[in-house]
Formats: C-alpha cells, structure tokens, sequence
C-alpha cells in the first residue's frame, strides 16, 4: 500500500496538471505521459544531445516503440501543447508514416489508414519519390510537411504505445457468495462429527466390537471337547 501510494505521488511530481496521471504506461525508467488510451515518450536528455535525427535513428529511439502516430486533431493538440514543457525551442518530430505502394497512398505503421491530417501545403513536397516520402510535424504550427526519409534529418522524436488495461476484478454472485459459504458449512459440520465419533468410540469399545466379523457356522472350542468326550465314550467295549 505505501509503495502505491509512493508511486502516485511521484506520478503527480512528473505528470503535468492538465494531465491525468497513470500507473499503466512501460515502467523503463523514463518518462511516459498518457493521453487519450495512449503513452508518450517525448525524447529529451542524454539521448537528445545530438537533436538531430534520420527517420531510422528516430525509430531506434524508440526501443520496439512506435513512433509518434496522430488520429485526432485532439490528440495533435496535446503534442504541440506537450511539447514546450520537454523542449525549449520549435521542433520538427517525425511521424510514425510511410507511403504504401499497394494503395498509392501514405499509411500509419501497423496498418492503420490514415484517418485525420493536418497537411502544412497539400503534400508540399509532391516531388518526393513515394518510397522516400515520410512526414513531419511543426511543433510550433501543428502542421504536417512531407519530408524525405532517407535525406532529411529532424530534431524532434516522439515514441507512442498503448497503455496496459487492467484486468477487471469481477464481483462474485451472492449466490455464488452463499453456495461457498454453506459449502464450507458442510464441510466443516461433517469434519466435527468425524472428529466427535473417534474421540467417542475408541479402538475396543462397544460401537466397534458390535461390528466384529464373525464367520457363518462357526464352532465353539466347548463344543469340539464335548463331541470328541462323546466319541471316545461311544468306542468303549
């Protein structure tokens, strides 16, 4: 209990206000913020000393990660009000996009349609190769700009992932509450008439001996003596 409650007043010391605070982000050692049913990783310090970074290097900072992917106007609110509180300048961040040649079209990584945009100037930058096409954001603006992916090199990754659901803790049935319970009833019942007959009737006594097997036809020693006197009294001359 007091490492909970330890842990949320870490939380509250991290998490900004306007944000809710949540235990079920990745718990490695850096800074997740949730929004939305999501964790991000705003990547800053040690790792950010370079700021400057290939779309490959991004994805590598994200540790098996995804990178950044936006599909509300709301949820690219909260990256560009975020972002101020991680870096001191404007940022260009690259986005978890790239052009699929199967549908002609730019897809979000894991397959998912690309749903909500914010283009700067309708694809901007229309000379691209489409396999060189990736996407950045202007934290300043909001806005999305086609870059390339193999030239371009930007100052700003975001890693995103979903946030662990907790296992909803099912209340049981009353009656399932009182089928236990008078199932421990039972059991405890018969235990202590159990208990009562062995201290009660002991090896010996009456309640066990009335239960002797005795063998059908059984003949008593007295009357073996008897029948062999009356034979050796039948044999005198």
């Amino acid at each position: 209990m007091e490492l909970r409650r330890l842990k949320k007043h870490l939380c509250k010391l991290v998490c900004r206000p306007v944000l809710h605070c949540s235990l079920n982000c990745p718990a490695d050692g850096r800074t997740w913020v949730p929004f939305g049913g999501r964790c991000y990783y705003f990547v800053h310090g040690e790792e950010d000393t370079i700021k400057s970074y290939t779309f490959e290097r991004a994805k590598t900072l994200c540790q098996g990660f995804e990178l950044l992917t936006i599909q509300s106007a709301e949820e690219n609110d909260f990256v560009i009000k975020y972002s101020p509180a991680v870096w001191k300048n404007n940022v260009n961040v690259w986005l978890g996009m790239y052009y699929d040649t199967n549908s002609d079209d730019m897809r979000w990584f894991g397959e998912q349609p690309v749903g909500f945009s914010n283009w700067e100037d309708i694809f901007s930058s229309s000379d691209l190769v489409p396999l060189d096409t990736c996407v950045a954001l202007h934290s300043n603006t909001g806005k999305w700009e086609n870059v390339s992916c193999l030239e371009q090199a930007e100052n700003g990754v975001v890693c995103e992932t979903n946030q662990k659901a907790e296992e909803a803790k099912q209340k049981p049935s009353a009656l399932l509450s009182a089928l236990v319970i008078l199932s421990v009833m039972a059991i405890m019942g018969v235990s202590a008439v159990i208990w009562f007959l062995q201290h009660k009737y002991k090896v010996g006594s009456t309640f066990l001996t009335a239960f002797e097997y005795h063998p059908p036809f059984r003949v008593l020693d007295t009357d073996r003596s008897c029948l062999v006197e009356a034979e050796e009294t039948d044999s005198v001359p």
